[in-house]
């Protein structure tokens, strides 16, 4: 007869989730033995949950579709938040599994006993705790559906031991997703008078926007009124290079965005919200939209908003084309690796249809402009903030589409967060490069630390920017954990080894040494 186990991942099946990321523990010993009667689920192991999490939200932004993560009760939900939080922050669907003592055992108060459905709730998703072996399929069942409500996000089924062990397991009813809000006719006429106004006005846009159809519908808009258009500075997922309409994205420090935003009078948001600075600072502004600008919101960002923006296109430009990037031929540059040629590296070599996991954070401040006429490719960016999560996402996303080439662009601080996928990708034969970007520095933290208005230069606040002392071997670490790794010091070695690492199956490593920002 099926336990719970069982009808937990045929649920997940039968709702459309064919992989699932994990780190389990004993509580979900009775998972992991099922897995064997479903062979539909795909399970890869990760040797944290951070990385778990991240996968997990790497896969669902490049198929749309919702992954499952296997945890190991509160403190392995714990250990998985930080990738949770940049998940939630890009609408991503998750299905989180999270094993759980039996529900006998909580009066005992075990050693890791702890309040799951509160870390549920932090991520403002859907939580449900299974209280039945015969319900338990249905609970899974009405998770996926929750995680792929609206744009997406985060649903948490928590599942205790005995439930899971016990017989009885009935596969639940997959649920058809609640259909998202068409556009509002009268928002989008009053929006369309803003954008023919003859006003200043910035187009801000994310969500499905950022990716090529809705990017299209944004260029017609452009090109009919004047205005101005800025991609979020964070997009969970967007289309760029050769054929698609190209944007700056908004500034990440606030005096940039401000300059960017100055003198409008109106400012679209188009599935992204209002700007505001990513920290409090001294004496500067919180809120970026300029005094006396007008905010108008096209639609929500839970509700349609690719059907929004060509319905706004259509109205207001159904007479004009889009306009796209042609494709850019980079030199390829010479001499030691610095914050400008590295990323002229890239734009030379990148190949048609990559996936860039882009976490190289101050080192890869001029990448956009670098790979803007490279050819067409998809850039994932840190939706949250929280670091740690270019690797991990770039594992999910090359089990997403394992035809593309994936380039992981990360910086060597953040790569410690979540080293550990590496093994995942070597244990998985992953086609990931990564491009580690080693300048032993926090350069952001240096950065930060003066325009906080905080005093620098002392011996023990520099101590804790610094990553030297000792030196890191990444090439070390990565051979260590699997994946064959080189250090490369100059530009032309930099796209020797990238040609080779495209051209070969698996992953990749190349430790490129360069100066820090600051």
């Amino acid at each position: 007869m099926t336990n719970g186990a069982n009808a937990v991942i045929s649920s997940l099946v039968d709702s459309g989730v064919q992989v699932c990321f994990g780190n389990p523990g004993t509580s979900e010993m009775h998972f992991v033995a099922a897995l064997d009667s479903v062979p539909q689920m795909r399970a890869v192991l990760c040797l944290f949950e951070g990385v778990v999490t991240g996968a997990a939200d790497g896969y669902a932004r490049v198929t749309g579709r919702p992954a499952a993560t296997l945890l190991h009760l509160g403190p392995g939900m714990a250990n998985g938040l930080a990738n949770l939080h940049n998940a939630r922050r890009a609408h991503t669907p998750i299905v989180n599994i999270v094993g759980d003592h039996a529900t006998y055992h909580h009066r005992y108060d075990a050693p890791l006993e702890s309040d799951i459905a509160t870390l549920g709730s932090w991520l403002q998703g859907w939580t449900r705790t299974a209280t039945s072996t015969e319900t338990v399929g249905q609970d899974v069942a009405d998770a996926v559906a929750a995680s792929t409500d609206g744009a997406g996000q985060i649903a948490t089924v928590i599942l205790p031991a005995d439930i899971s062990w016990t017989a009885g397991g009935t596969v639940g009813t997959a649920v058809a997703p609640v259909p998202r809000a068409v556009p509002d006719e009268q928002v989008i006429a009053g929006i369309a008078e803003a954008l023919t106004s003859g006003a200043k006005t910035v187009i801000l846009i994310g969500a499905e926007a950022t990716r090529i159809d809705g990017l299209l519908a944004v260029s017609r808009i452009a090109n009919a009124t004047g205005a101005t258009v800025l991609v979020e500075t964070f997009p969970a997922a967007l289309d760029r290079g050769a054929g698609v309409p190209s944007f700056d994205r908004l500034g990440y420090l606030a005096e940039a965005a401000q300059a960017q935003l100055d003198g409008i009078e109106h400012l679209v948001l188009i599935g992204a919200r209002s700007p505001v600075s990513f920290f409090a600072y001294p004496d500067k502004a919180s809120d970026l939209v300029p005094d006396g600008a007008t905010v108008h919101t096209l639609v929500d960002i839970r509700d349609d908003v690719l059907g929004a923006v060509t319905a706004l296109a259509d109205r207001v430009a159904a007479e004009h084309t889009a306009t796209v990037q042609d494709r850019v031929e980079v030199d390829l540059p010479s001499g030691d690796l610095t914050l400008a040629n590295w990323v002229q590296v890239v734009g030379s070599v990148l190949p048609e249809g990559a996936i860039i996991s882009d976490e190289a954070n101050t080192s890869g401040l001029m990448l956009p402009a670098a790979t803007a006429g490279a050819p067409r490719h998809q850039v994932l960016t840190l939706t949250g903030g929280a670091i740690g999560q270019g690797l991990p996402v770039a594992v999910g996303a090359a089990i997403a589409a394992p035809d593309r080439p994936v380039l992981a662009l990360q910086s060597d601080g953040s790569a410690l967060y979540t080293i550990s996928s590496l093994w995942t990708m070597a244990r998985e034969n992953l086609n990931v490069t990564t491009v580690l970007l080693n300048n032993s520095a926090y350069a952001i933290l240096r950065m930060e630390l003066q325009r906080v208005g905080a005093q620098s230069g002392g011996e023990k606040a520099n101590s804790l920017l610094d990553l030297s002392h000792p030196d890191m071997d990444f090439v070390a670490m990565s051979t260590g954990f699997g994946v064959p790794a080189v250090r490369v010091t100059t530009a032309e070695d930099l796209a020797t080894e990238l040609n080779r690492a495209f051209a070969e199956e698996g992953p990749h490593l190349i430790e490129a040494i360069i100066p820090p920002l600051l």
